[in-house]
């Protein structure tokens, strides 16, 4: 939550990505579906049935993901929805590295490195790169030397 008691959300990608994403697997189906008379006339093994299925999925998977992954600041965690949910939480950074281009935030989503302290590497991709600089401000409000009160 933010310090007005707010979630930070946003989604993985730029729309434009995401739209990109849609398009293209919308573009490879209908290369597929176009392409359908002679692959049911082809031999096929089952191994290459198989690799073809299994390739057609995998596309299909990433693609959803692209288009529905969320990232999230709550609190002290740092959570994306993908293939696998990925989640830190700012006692676990060691070192962090924001890498974004702000001219291209539009196409290319501004990304954090997380390395934790269990030696564990973690991208986070976010829309909007005021998330994950809230959550780099935090961690690094965390690390700094604390005043000690006088007696």
């Amino acid at each position: 939550m933010t310090e007005d008691g707010e979630t930070l959300e946003s989604p993985a990608f730029p729309r434009l990505s995401r739209w990109l994403a849609v398009a293209l697997v919308v573009l490879l189906a209908l290369a597929a579906l176009r392409a359908a008379p002679q692959l049911l006339n082809a031999s096929w093994t089952t191994s290459s049935l198989l690799l073809m299925l299994g390739a057609g999925l995998a596309i299909a998977w990433l693609g959803y993901w692209i288009v529905f992954s969320r990232t999230r600041l709550e609190g002290q965690s740092l959570v994306q929805t993908w293939l696998w949910t990925k989640r830190t939480r700012v006692d676990e950074v060691a070192q962090l590295k924001l890498v974004f281009v702000p001219g291209l935030v539009w196409l290319v989503a501004p990304r954090l490195l997380v390395r934790q302290r269990s030696g564990a590497v973690l991208w986070f991709q976010a829309a909007d790169v005021r998330l994950l600089q809230a959550f780099a401000e935090r961690v690094a409000q965390q690390q700094l030397p604390r005043p000690v009160a006088a007696a």
